[in-house]
């Protein structure tokens, strides 16, 4: 545990978050009401997760808006590392960059990190687990209703070796200190991790506009790398939007995590898991019997269903403030409350896997043979 009671790195989040100093740590900026408003403009129905400060950090986002506005554009990138199935809390930023690319009409480029994840001997992956994993997160991924057209799925292990003359300039402009001091490694830490923040890099040099990178906050480290090398190497740097950890189903410590079924809900999980899950693991700020809740109402500050109705569930202002209300005054119990986010998780997971099974036949659009894969598989990187 660290000095300051959490952990956040790009591989372990471990107690009670405080994202104020996050942003002070890692060197971010907060989203000011200003910056909100001027992305609220363009998001429309998505921005409750800006007014929220659900995405609460950036990095020249101000500049990203500016591109926009004098039509020099930008581009996406967001990815996954292929080490599980996929909960909620994995999924909430891949909706929010597919919003992003609609209302933006931009590109977007989605790194699946199978090598990283064989990599990481924490989890002790089996190089076919990560295939095995790549290939099911994919269709996930595809669910979420990206642009086929615009959007480029790059999976590390099929596509570095084209991009590889690119992934040695960027190698070549990082030193072992830098990463040493930036994610701790150490004299036990394989080469192969030393060598991986070249790899995830890469995505955000696919254009010469500047990249934007929506993501959870522990993500940011790569993208002080980035943009030390950036300029020299003749690209800009990368701008971030970083997002709160949806907490788990248990409590506001760590994060959802695919080796604890009970913190989590998964986008496979059925209509009775879900039901089972929220009741029987859902931290609650409800009081002990109905009749206190009804005499001292709820906390829903602390309430975890209520967190994953505000963070994402219930777009709507006026009804999450309503159930606010009732909650705080006791006039809404605690089963009700879980009832409202059971029926908004089952529709949710009800839409996606409809979805979701349509997918397998746009794995190669994403892959290869969509308009961008087109124009990226074709690309000379000795050039660039």
């Amino acid at each position: 545990m660290s000095e300051q009671g959490f952990v956040v790195t790009p591989w372990e989040v471990t107690g009670v978050v405080d994202y104020e100093r996050l942003i002070r740590d890692f060197g971010t900026q907060p989203i000011s009401d200003k910056l909100g408003r001027r992305l609220e403009k363009v998001l429309g129905s998505a921005s409750y997760l800006i007014r929220r400060r659900i995405f609460f950090s950036h990095r020249d986002l101000d500049l990203i808006l500016d591109d926009y506005d004098h039509g020099r554009g930008f581009f996406l990138y967001t990815g996954r590392g292929p080490s599980g199935p996929m909960h909620i809390g994995h999924i909430l930023s891949f909706y929010f960059t597919k919003w992003l690319q609609d209302k933006f009409q931009v590109n977007v480029y989605i790194q699946i990190t199978d090598d990283e994840k064989f990599l990481e001997e924490k989890r002790n992956l089996s190089y076919q687990d990560t295939q095995n994993w790549a290939k099911e997160n994919i269709l996930d991924i595809i669910a979420a209703g990206f642009d086929p057209d615009r959007t480029f799925i790059l999976q590390d292990t099929e596509f570095l070796g084209h991009a590889y003359p690119l992934v040695l300039k960027v190698a070549r402009r990082i030193n072992f200190s830098v990463v040493r001091a930036v994610f701790g490694f150490t004299n036990e830490t394989n080469v192969g991790m030393l060598f991986y923040p070249s790899i995830q890099i890469i995505p955000s040099f696919l254009e010469k506009k500047r990249c934007l990178i929506p993501s959870a906050i522990d993500q940011d480290p790569y993208w002080r790398i980035q943009r030390d090398v950036a300029a020299p190497l003749g690209y800009q740097k990368a701008a971030a939007i970083h997002s709160k950890f949806l907490p788990p189903l248990t409590g506001f410590q760590d994060k959802m995590s695919s080796s604890k079924p009970e913190t989590a809900i998964f986008l496979s999980d059925d209509d009775n898991t879900v039901r089972n899950k929220v009741y029987r693991y859902a931290f609650s700020g409800g009081q002990a019997t109905i009749e206190e809740h009804r005499k001292l109402g709820g906390n829903p500050d602390i309430d975890v269903p209520f967190q994953w109705l505000y963070m994402f569930f219930e777009p709507g202002d006026s009804p999450i403030e309503r159930i606010r209300a009732d909650y705080r005054s006791g006039r809404m119990l605690t089963g009700e409350l879980k009832d409202i986010l059971i029926e908004r998780i089952t529709t949710f997971l009800h839409e996606h896997r409809a979805r979701r099974e349509k997918a397998a036949d746009l794995v190669e659009t994403f892959k290869r043979e969509g308009a961008l894969a087109r124009t990226i598989w074709e690309m000379d990187f000795r050039d660039r």
